[in-house]
């Protein structure tokens, strides 16, 4: 039976019935299933490879997550580095280390 078939069923049941709580959680989680169906198919993740796909696409995300926070913390290392780098010619420069090489 199509899910659209059992959704129509179970509103037609519910109105004969006068909307028992049992008939209207039915209608609710068969409503919610036929729209979870349709987004998959609409966003192409119906197919049996869909989960792989997504697993795929996860370890992606955070390889580049990864990847980003990496090269982050690259930047403010080298930065820090430099900064030292002139922090220490100054107070050589300062402190006449370099007079010589004049």
């Amino acid at each position: 039976m199509q899910r659209e078939d059992m959704l129509a069923r179970l509103m037609a049941q519910d109105r004969a019935s006068g909307g028992d709580l049992v008939t209207l959680r039915a209608i609710v989680e068969e409503a919610s299933e036929l729209g979870a169906e349709r987004m998959l198919y609409r966003m192409g993740l119906s197919d049996d490879g869909a989960s792989e796909d997504l697993s795929e696409l996860r370890d992606l995300l955070q390889a580049w997550r990864d990847a980003k926070a990496s090269a982050w913390r690259a930047v403010i290392d080298w930065t820090v580095r430099a900064l030292m780098a002139l922090l220490l010619i100054g107070i050589a420069v300062r402190s006449g280390a370099l007079a010589p090489w004049r």
